[in-house]
């Protein structure tokens, strides 16, 4: 570039500090804001006492994904970050009933077999038939769709028969296994997504395929080590990382962003700003006379949100899983009441982790720290939260007490805190408190989602859950990636795309 381009980022989360690192090392002048004291966002360290936890996602799949973007910028994605696959990779438990899931084919067959006898036979099938679905889907979560022109592409053809149809999750996975339970082992993944696996649309089948196929890795430190690492690489190459910097709005002249004027009264100029805020609220309150209302951002369809309890634990508990989910015992009535985003389920689905158990250095020596997850209704109703918290805190606690070894959790509990999704919304400046941004229904997906280059600007970029390709960490970065490339692309400068994928796919 003959005059360095100033692109200004706003959030230090996934996706922003995946363009950060490619931005900033194809020659651009990146200045990344960010309003918290620390970066990840929705994947930032989250301190209680003197235990460390990970505010949102617990573990990484696709890696390949987070290793293309290092590959971008000349760098091994392990010299930076300490990651361990897991297997076990998760226990899933129904009562009584519990299998330890494996990325192994064999062993997870062997599994099935001992718990679910006759539906080893799906489970190959499953996985032979999902490796050629995923070599058609990949393609298109990697191209960009602002343009109607993008549906009329090869890729498009070969994976229309997946997308143009009203079958469900569950419509697929009833084609592989008759056991209803083992059904819920290869759709529980949908929470990625924030939906119920009987609306889900069936082409997101492919989301339990890649961890069975290619497995679950914990980091040391906890994922929020990703996003440190990003931001290491990121200033290595000149990008600057400014924390405790909100932004008040960005800045327009018509339907070109100017930059940004921050909450302490500073402009930033920009010739390309890249929004890596929650998308919703960012059209409501950052978008400077051209925001939306909330009344119309409203009418959007939302994910559910989560009550997250983090808890510092003075013992270890050595013989319970690292990731362990605890399933409703009407799983489909539990994820119907989230859903209509109404009624607060008591018969609740229970999400644990007990990283110590891999993890020495989230807690002090001889103690632990669990993460507990519960998915709920996102804040469309007014729930009152502040009535009902303490509540449905014990009731999680008695629940995990009754259904795992943790038999006597409540007595070890030294430190604590809690998230509702209020505190998702307030606290965390997420829409309606629906953690997993925007719903990933048929007419919210592609082109019909937010696009990675804002429609109705020139030079004005979406990144994160709330753009195309959607929520989970390995689409999050590609969102990065790609409106990356179309600013590069805008702003006339080559690159040289990594390509990791096609062959760890193909080998599949």
């Amino acid at each position: 570039m003959s005059k360095q381009k100033r692109v200004v980022i706003v959030g230090a989360g996934p996706g922003g500090l995946s363009s950060a690192m490619i931005l900033a090392n194809r020659g651009f002048d990146v200045t990344v804001v960010e309003k918290a004291d620390r970066v990840g966002g929705r994947t930032a360290e989250l301190n209680v006492g003197d235990y460390s936890f990970d505010t949102g996602p617990t573990f990484l799949h696709q890696k390949f994904t987070l290793d293309e973007i290092f590959a971008e910028t000349g760098r091994d994605s392990a010299d930076y970050i300490d990651f361990v696959a897991l297997d076990p990779m998760t226990r899933l438990s129904w009562g009584d009933v519990s299998i330890e899931t494996s990325s192994d084919e064999d062993t997870m067959a062997q599994r099935i077999a001992e718990v679910f006898p006759g539906d080893e036979v799906g489970y190959r099938r499953f996985i032979a038939d999902h490796a050629d679905k995923l070599r058609k889907i990949y393609p298109c979560l990697q191209q960009p769709y602002h343009k109607v022109k993008s549906y009329f592409t090869k890729d498009i053809a070969r994976v229309f028969p997946y997308i143009a149809t009203a079958k469900s999750v569950v419509d697929v996975l009833d084609t592989y296994f008759s056991d209803d339970r083992l059904k819920l082992a290869f759709t529980f993944q949908a929470k990625y997504l924030g939906m119920s696996p009987w609306k889900c649309p069936a082409l997101f089948s492919i989301l339990s395929y890649i961890e069975y196929k290619y497995g679950i890795y914990h980091v040391q430190g906890g994922l929020n080590k990703i996003p440190a690492g990003m931001a290491k690489a990121a200033t290595e190459d000149g990008a600057k990382i400014r924390l405790s910097c909100g932004v008040k709005e960005v800045l327009f002249d018509g339907g070109v962003a100017k930059g940004v004027l921050l909450e302490n009264g500073e402009t930033l100029e920009a010739d390309h700003v890249i929004m890596n805020s929650d998308f919703a609220h960012s059209m409501v309150h950052l978008m400077n006379g051209q925001s939306k209302s909330e009344e119309e951002m409203s009418k959007k369809k939302y994910s559910c949100s989560t009550f997250m309890l983090y808890l510092g634990i003075d013992k270890l508990y050595e013989d319970e899983p690292h990731h362990h989910v605890l399933f409703a015992d009407d799983y489909q009535r539990n994820v119907d009441e989230v859903r209509g985003e109404k009624e607060v389920s008591q018969d609740m689905s229970i999400y644990v982790r007990n990283s110590s158990v891999t993890d020495p250095t989230v807690a002090p020596e001889g103690h632990s720290q669990l993460y507990i997850l519960v998915p709920t209704i996102n804040c469309r109703h007014g729930h009152d939260w502040k009535e009902t918290k303490k509540e449905y805190r014990d009731a999680i606690i008695k629940r995990i007490e009754e259904r795992t070894g943790m038999k006597d959790l409540s007595e070890h509990i030294v430190a604590e805190r809690i998230l509702t999704p209020n505190d998702w919304r307030d606290e965390g400046d997420i829409f309606m408190g629906a953690t997993f941004n925007l719903a990933h229904t048929m007419d919210q997906m592609l082109y019909f989602r937010p696009h990675n280059k804002m429609k109705g600007y020139d030079n004005l970029y979406l990144v994160g859950g709330g753009t195309h390709p959607g929520s989970g960490l390995p689409t999050i970065f590609e969102s990065g990636r790609i409106s990356s490339n179309l600013l590069c692309d805008a702003a006339g400068v080559s690159y040289d795309r990594v390509d990791l994928a096609t062959a760890i796919l193909d080998q599949a």
